[in-house]
C-alpha cells in the first residue's frame, strides 16, 4: 500500500494577518553591476529588482548602472527589458516596465584598467545629480573571480568605497576563493578597502523562502525544538541534485567541481540552519555567530568519508546526453568531480554521534534540493509482530523532509493504522505543507530579498569572512588529496541516475541508505 498524503493548507484569514514589508525601503541610491553583460544580470538580478519595484520596495530615485567591457550603450537597457519578460515572468504590458527601464544605463570599462575608474566615478556623480540621488552606492561583483580584487582596489583608489556620507556596500558572488589560502587572501584584499560591515558575500540559496523558514520552523514552533537533538534524531541527509550538465561552462567547471561549487557553500549553509543553536536575536551578528560556532564544531573530515564521481553518457528527462568528458571545452581525460558526497559529525552537546550526509551532483535523476531528518525508531516495535498479514511490511521511522526546490514545502512521515483491517496493521502517511498550494505561486527568484537586504545594510543572510574560512578549512584537505591522486575510475555513474556506487557505500557502513524518493 502506498503511503497516504494529507495536504496542509493556510487559511485565508491567516494570510490577511501577514504584515506587509513596505516600510523596508532603502534610501535613494545607485546599484552598479560589474559583469552586467553576463546571464546573471539579465536572468536574475534585473528581474529581481523589477519585482521589488512592483512591490513598492525600491525608492523613487534609483538607478541601475551595468558595467562590462563590451561597448553596449543603449542596447543594454533594451536587452534587460527582454530579460524581464523572458525570465522574470513579467507581463510585457505591465505599465511599470517603461519607467523602470529608464533607470537602467550602461558604462563600458576594463575591470583591471585603473585609468577607467575615474570616468566611472564621474558617470555615477552625473547620474546622481540628474536623478536627485544621494550618496548611497551598492557595487555588485558578478564577474569572474580573478577580477574581484582589481575592481575592489580601484574602487578604493578612486574614493568610492569610503565616502564621508551615505551607505556604501559591495556584493561579491561566489566562489569566495578556491581553497583556504585563496579565501584568506581575498578576504584580506576586500577588507583593505571595505570594512567587513560593508561586505555582502552572497549565496542565493539564502534568499529562498524555504531556507529562511527553517529557522521559523525550528524556533517558532514549540513541538520541534525539544526533539531536535541526538536523543531523537538518527541521521540527517542534505541533497543538492541537478539534472543539468555544465551548460557550456566547461572552463569554469574544470577549475571548480562539485565540492567547491556547491558543497562548501550552498550545502554548508543549509547544514548550519538545521544545526545551529537558537540565536539571541535575528540580527546579523547573532545569527552568523551561531552558524560559525556549529561549523567550528565539525572535526576534520577523514578522506575515507568523502567520495567523488563524474557522470558518463546517459538519459535525463527522456533525452540522451553526453558524458562530462564529452562536454564542450572539457578535458577529454578530466578528473574533475561532478558529484561529491561527504559524511561528517558535529562535536557538540546537541549533535554528538549523529551522522550528517551531504551530497551534490550534476546530471542526476531529478532536480531537487532537500533536507531529510530521520528520527530514531521507538525502542520496542510491537506492531512489527502484526505486520505479516497486513498490507505493509514494516514500521518506517519518522521522517521530516524540508524541500528547498523545486517544490518548496515541508512533509512529516508517521505511522497510522490501516482502516478496516483485523489487526494493528500500520502504514506510513505524510502530512505535507506545500508553499505554492498554501500561499500561491511567486515570481521571486531569491535575489529580491538579498538585494533589498544589501541595500538596507542587513547582513543576516550573507556570509561572514570567518564562516568562509572555517568551511574552506574543512574541505581544502579533501581537495588537496583528490588533486594528488587521479580517480581510479571516471566516469563512474550514468547521467540520469543518483550517483556512483561508492556514494551508497558511504552510508551502508552505518546501515543507512540515501533517500532517493525526493523532489
Amino acid at each position: 500500500m502506498a503511503s497516504a498524503t494529507v495536504q496542509m493548507k493556510v487559511r485565508p484569514e491567516d494570510l490577511n494577518q501577514v504584515p506587509k514589508s513596505g516600510e523596508r525601503i532603502p534610501n535613494p541610491g545607485i546599484l552598479v553591476i560589474f559583469g552586467a553583460s553576463g546571464d546573471l544580470t539579465k536572468r536574475k538580478l534585473v528581474p529581481a529588482l523589477f519585482h521589488l519595484e512592483q512591490d513598492g520596495l525600491l525608492p523613487k530615485n534609483f538607478a541601475i548602472v551595468g558595467v562590462a567591457r563590451r561597448p553596449l550603450g543603449d542596447e543594454f537597457a533594451a536587452d534587460m527589458r527582454e530579460g524581464l519578460i523572458d525570465f522574470g515572468d513579467v507581463d510585457k504590458s505591465d505599465p511599470k516596465i517603461d519607467e523602470f527601464v529608464k533607470k537602467i544605463s550602461y558604462y563600458a570599462l576594463s575591470f583591471d584598467d585603473a585609468s577607467h575608474y575615474a570616468g566611472l566615478k564621474q558617470e555615477l556623480d552625473k547620474i546622481a545629480q540628474e536623478k536627485n540621488i544621494g550618496p548611497d552606492r551598492l557595487f555588485y561583483l558578478a564577474t569572474a573571480p580573478e577580477y574581484f580584487a582589481p575592481i575592489i582596489e580601484n574602487l578604493g583608489a578612486q574614493g568610492m568605497a569610503q565616502p564621508e556620507q551615505g551607505r556604501i556596500g559591495v556584493v561579491i558572488e561566489k566562489p569566495f576563493g578556491h581553497d583556504l589560502d585563496s579565501a584568506r587572501e581575498l578576504n584580506h584584499q576586500v577588507n583593505a578597502v571595505f570594512h567587513e560591515n560593508q561586505v555582502f558575500r552572497i549565496d542565493h540559496y539564502l534568499g529562498k523562502e524555504t531556507v529562511q523558514n527553517i529557522l521559523v520552523f525550528r524556533f517558532g514552533n514549540g513541538i520541534f525544538e525539544p526533539i531536535w537533538n541526538r536523543n531523537y534524531i538518527d541521521h540527517v541527509q542534505i541533497t543538492a541534485a541537478e539534472t543539468l550538465g555544465v551548460e557550456g561552462r566547461g572552463p569554469f567547471y574544470e577549475k571548480a567541481g562539485a565540492l567547491r561549487d556547491v558543497v562548501q557553500n550552498h550545502v554548508m549553509e543549509l547544514l548550519s540552519f538545521v544545526t545551529m543553536e537558537p540565536p539571541s536575536s535575528f540580527e546579523a551578528e547573532a545569527v552568523r555567530r551561531e552558524k560559525v560556532k556549529v561549523w567550528r564544531a565539525i572535526p576534520s573530515i577523514p578522506i575515507k568519508d568523502a567520495v567523488r564521481g563524474q557522470y558518463g553518457p546517459g538519459v535525463v528527462d527522456g533525452k540522451k546526453v553526453v558524458g562530462y568528458r564529452d562536454e564542450d571545452r572539457v578535458n577529454p581525460e578530466s578528473g574533475t568531480e561532478t558529484y561529491a558526497a561527504v559524511k561528517l559529525g558535529i562535536e557538540n552537546w546537541r549533535w554528538a554521534g549523529v551522522p550528517f550526509y551531504l551530497r551534490a551532483g550534476k546530471r542526476m535523476k531529478k532536480r531537487a534540493t532537500e533536507i531529510s531528518i530521520q528520527f530514531k525508531q521507538p525502542p520496542l516495535l510491537i506492531f512489527n509482530r502484526m505486520q505479516a498479514s497486513g498490507p505493509c511490511n514494516d514500521i518506517q521511522p519518522n521522517l521530516l523532509t524540508i524541500r528547498i526546490q523545486p517544490n518548496e514545502g515541508i512533509a512529516l512521515r508517521f505511522g497510522a493504522k490501516v482502516p478496516n483491517t483485523p489487526n494493528m496493521s500500520v502504514c506510513p502517511v505524510n502530512m505535507d505543507f506545500d508553499y505554492a498550494a498554501a500561499f500561491g505561486t511567486s515570481t521571486a527568484n531569491g535575489y529580491e530579498r538579498l538585494l533589498l537586504d544589501a541595500m538596507l545594510g542587513d547582513q543576516t543572510l550573507f556570509a561572514h569572512r570567518d564562516g568562509v574560512e572555517v568551511t574552506w578549512s574543512l574541505y581544502t584537505p579533501i581537495l588537496e588529496a583528490w588533486a594528488a591522486k587521479n580517480p581510479e575510475v571516471f566516469p563512474n555513474y550514468f547521467a540520469g541516475t543518483w550517483g556512483p556506487d561508492c556514494s551508497d557505500r558511504l552510508l551502508e557502513r552505518e546501515g543507512h541508505v540515501w533517500r532517493n524518493n525526493i523532489g
